[in-house]
């Protein structure tokens, strides 16, 4: 409790210094406006259903990639940790590929799939896949050898093994994967919108830049902010329930 009191006041003086700076004249520019009349803008552009249309928008698309790139990055890293020729085949493809910026992936893109949905879909998809990747191998490799032997002794096969025993058992490092993921899926998410197409938080963010409206951009960007934290926040309880088996242990 003391933590998030802190962290509570240190948001509020933030806030407090942002608003005397722009009221006292500490910073001289007009596109710096007032606390009070970014949250007034945050609040009409709500009210209106602008923003919460777009921001449904944006978490459709953002989810719709998390998923798809979160069961390829598991699918991919058992195969990869439990069979190893998959690894020799196809590592040097997926090591290849892990390095490509997003900004860089996205024309190309646009070029296969448009500027739609599904080519948003995709760089998120892409994002998300290898940090779960990496994460889902690293947890196969900490699964106790002995659990693999005793599935082989009560003669479970290759396949229910990696469902019924290593799957639960790098479910941890699993979760941890998706949370990294789901932070990086809400960025590509708003960049990938404001490169390309006309839909989301992240082509409102750039409309309101270019149209001057400092109070409706700096709004749009404290709603990011809190969309993210609460995401996250939302992601832990989940993840304590989940596997509450790994933190009963005190892990």
């Amino acid at each position: 409790m003391r933590r998030i009191t802190s962290g509570t006041w240190l948001v509020l003086g933030l806030f407090a210094l942002w608003e005397a700076s722009a009221r006292l004249g500490w910073v001289d520019s007009p596109n710096w406006p007032p606390v009070t009349e970014v949250v007034a803008a945050l609040i009409r552009d709500s009210i209106t259903g602008e923003l919460p249309l777009r921001v449904g928008g944006s978490l459709w698309r953002m989810f719709s990639g998390l998923l798809a790139g979160g069961l390829a990055g598991v699918v991919v890293g058992l195969a990869f940790a439990l069979v190893p020729v998959t690894a020799r085949l196809f590592g040097v493809v997926v090591e290849a590929l892990r390095p490509i910026p997003v900004p860089a992936v996205i024309p190309p893109l646009v070029l296969f799939l448009g500027l739609d949905d599904p080519m948003k879909i995709t760089v998120v998809a892409l994002t998300v896949f290898f940090p779960v990747l990496t994460n889902t191998m690293q947890g196969v490799r900490a699964v106790e050898v002995e659990a693999i032997a005793m599935g082989r002794t009560f003669g479970i096969g290759p396949w229910r093994r990696a469902a019924f025993i290593v799957l639960p058992a790098c479910l941890p490092y699993v979760l941890a994967g998706l949370r990294v993921a789901l932070g990086l899926a809400l960025v590509v998410t708003v960049v990938a919108e404001m490169i390309a197409g006309e839909q989301g938080v992240g082509n409102y963010l750039v409309v309101m830049q270019f149209a001057g409206r400092a109070p409706e951009m700096y709004a749009t960007v404290l709603l990011l902010a809190a969309l993210g934290y609460a995401l996250n926040r939302a992601f832990v309880t989940l993840e304590k329930r989940a596997i509450h088996w790994w933190f009963a242990m005190g892990r």
